[in-house]
């Protein structure tokens, strides 16, 4: 990793980064421990953690997701929006990966040179970088 590089934080690492940071890899967990790092958190990943939540899939977010623009300043991680770029690029993929969140992570850690920070395998088939 050299210095320089920004991160893209997948939504499973973000919460296991809350929850449970046994999860994380050391090499993560230690970037997520650097105020130095520019990590940002993509728009896509607020939308599905949203609606997720509303899903009742993940009840570990109530009273959390009400404050999550706060919460993510307060651990000093960027927001990250979807432009139009993003959205084309996340399309046009020939790769045969079907979850759009994913498909959008990619493309945008792939157009804005961003270092993908997730645990799984099956994004480390698109053009972008990622580390876990």
């Amino acid at each position: 990793m050299s210095s320089g590089e920004a991160y893209l934080l997948d939504s499973h690492a973000l919460l296991w980064w809350w929850f449970d940071p046994d999860r994380l890899s050391g090499a993560v967990r230690e970037l997520l421990s650097d105020p130095a790092t520019p990590v940002l958190v993509s728009a896509a990943s607020v939308w599905e953690l949203s609606l997720k939540h509303h899903q009742g899939k993940l009840p570990e977010l109530n009273g959390v997701i009400a404050d999550l623009p706060g919460l993510l300043q307060a651990d000093g991680f960027e927001a990250l929006p979807i432009s139009l770029a993003h959205g084309l690029r996340a399309g046009g993929y020939s790769q045969p990966h079907r979850d759009p969140f994913d498909r959008m992570l990619a493309a945008q850690a792939e157009l804005d040179r961003l270092v993908l920070l997730s645990a799984d395998p099956q994004l480390s088939k698109f053009p972008c970088q990622t580390l876990w």
